[in-house]
């Protein structure tokens, strides 16, 4: 099913908005009551002027206006503080709901963090200005939304006690609204999408640009990717002037046929005044009711333009929480009994059984039927080949990949991934950094950690030419390949010497460390008392290992 029919088959309002946002229920709960008081005073206001104006007609004085002018203050004072209180009540609705949509969308990203689809940049752009578009929905579509409901049916029923022929009309009219709205809310629907995946693919190519100028600047090629760049961005201009331009023609559709539909009840009305078949204060009464039966209707497919974008974003977003595996539900499979040489009662701190794992559009598994097993508090190193499996091990250990088959126990005990991850301090080939100074890197791995504490892991992982003070740039911009790899350990280490972790797991840990600085920092490692896996082609760690682990290629 494609995206416009699951969205059309959905409706106005997602239940899956529902589900995930407790506030958006409140919210139409609250918006109900609001929009019948709103209701009732727009009565009042009816009935008040329409006495008014009647009394004024038939005595030619004005002595009415005293009690009309006060009664019609309240009303609109009334009416003022309730679409303020509406408009409280949905930006609360919206934040509650984009600040959840945004958890679940990193959730699911984190479960399966080195997926190829959707791209970084794309998930950027969703929980930015893409869920950003749920203020429209949540500002002007759903509370229009609430009162098309509310509003016509509480006024047809007060027009239909003063005049049945004018709410005959009224009923046979209104419905015309809701099917031209339809109409133009198809087409709007499939511009929408189509200027977000515009939108979406334009923020992905920005992005694998910036990330590939080093190599288009060396090749020469770096000019030429600005024509690739100016037809994204033409292509996106476009499809905006598209959606708007149908955005004001669906709003002038829809201005048209309820100024028509009006325009019926007043020449009916107009012409029983005439012939004395309707007095002339429950014609004023419904003229002035009329229009607001059309109204919240007629609003609601005005507004839909403002839900449109933020409804496709949190298709995108459904799309990606829906679309992860659940974080640690890899496939179990029968398990041998424990190794020769583990004592009952003592099982190993980690082991994996039967592990497979085999990338997407692989002739054949990277792992195969892989087991490994370490020993609370020793230091155990993958050895192989390059291109063995020994870093997608270590990532399906992560639940960074997902296992086709395998188990993984903690002291015994089956865990999933985000219990393993609650107990492993990792330390990548590429360790991630975040914008601010290389202390706050360091806390990554204990928020709380004292300055002297930051220091001490710092020297321990080899780093004590480097100021916790110093700035470190996105993605670790400032930091050459070497300090950002001490950053890192030092981040683990304090994560260990803080009682979070008492795993670690290490991918070529020492790379790029001269030999004084490598034989400090696997002292250092060793002294922390943890677990340690890791991977390693350096002698100086092989030669220290407590066991060896070697990997062969699969099959």
């Amino acid at each position: 099913m494609t995206l416009a029919a699951e969205g059309a088959r959905r409706g106005p309002l997602d239940p899956r908005l529902l589900r995930r946002g407790r506030a958006t229920l409140a919210y139409l709960v609250a918006g109900v009551a609001v929009g019948s008081l709103t209701a009732v005073l727009t009565i009042v206001q009816a009935w008040a002027l329409a006495s008014a104006l009647g009394t004024i007609f038939e005595t030619h004085t004005l002595g009415v206006l005293g009690w009309a002018v006060p009664t019609l203050v309240a009303v609109f004072t009334g009416k003022a503080v309730l679409a303020w209180l509406n408009q409280w009540l949905a930006h609360r609705a919206a934040a509650a709901v984009k600040s959840r949509l945004r958890r679940d969308v990193l959730a699911a990203r984190l479960a399966d963090p080195v997926a190829a689809e959707p791209s970084t940049a794309s998930v950027v752009t969703l929980l930015t200005q893409g869920l950003d578009a749920l203020d429209g929905y949540y500002s002007k579509y759903l509370p229009q939304l609430v009162l098309a409901f509310t509003v016509p049916l509480i006024i047809g029923v007060a027009i239909l006690t003063a005049d049945f022929t004018s709410a005959l009309i009224v009923a046979c009219t209104v419905p015309l609204i809701p099917v031209f709205m339809a109409l133009v809310g198809w087409t709007t629907e499939a511009r929408t999408r189509k200027r977000w995946r515009v939108q979406t693919r334009l923020a992905g190519h920005f992005a694998d640009l910036i990330t590939g100028l080093p190599t288009l600047q060396v090749f020469g090629r770096a000019r030429a990717q600005a024509q690739g760049l100016q037809r994204s961005e033409a292509a996106h201009r476009r499809e905006t002037m598209g959606t708007l331009r149908v955005s004001f023609l669906s709003a002038l559709i829809l201005e048209l046929l309820a100024s028509l539909s009006v325009a019926i009840v007043a020449v009916a009305i107009g012409f029983r005044v005439v012939f004395h078949e309707l007095d002339l204060t429950t014609a004023f009464f419904v003229l002035i009711l009329a229009p607001e039966v059309y109204l919240p209707v007629r609003q609601v497919g005005v507004h839909y333009h403002d839900a449109a974008d933020g409804m496709a974003a949190a298709e995108s977003a459904f799309a990606i929480i829906e679309g992860a595996a659940p974080a640690g539900r890899e496939p179990v499979v029968p398990v041998e009994p424990p190794a020769a040489g583990v004592r009952p009662g003592q099982p190993d701190l980690l082991r994996i059984d039967g592990l497979t794992v085999a990338y997407p559009g692989s002739a054949a598994p990277v792992l195969d039927d892989v087991s490994v097993q370490v020993r609370r508090g020793e230091l155990a190193v993958l050895t192989g080949t390059s291109g063995v499996g020994k870093t997608t091990l270590l990532h399906a250990l992560m639940g960074f990949v997902p296992a086709g088959a395998g188990r993984f126990l903690l002291e015994g005990r089956e865990a999933n991934a985000g219990q393993r991850r609650g107990r492993i301090a990792w330390v990548g080939q590429n360790p991630g950094m975040v914008n601010g100074t290389i202390a706050d890197n360091v806390r990554l791995g204990d928020a709380a950690a004292p300055d002297d504490e930051v220091r001490h892991c710092l020297d321990l992982a080899g780093g004590s030419s480097l100021d916790p003070r110093r700035e470190v740039g996105d993605d670790g911009e400032g930091l050459s390949a070497g300090e950002r790899r001490r950053v890192a350990v030092a981040r683990a280490a304090l994560r260990v010497r803080s009682g979070r972790a008492d795993l670690l797991v290490l991918d070529e840990p020492t790379a790029g460390l001269d030999g004084a600085t490598e034989a400090s920092v696997l002292d250092a490692l060793s002294g922390l008392g943890a677990t340690v896996l890791a991977v390693s082609h350096r002698p100086a760690v092989i030669a220290r290992a407590d066991r060896l682990i070697p990997l062969s290629p699969a099959g």
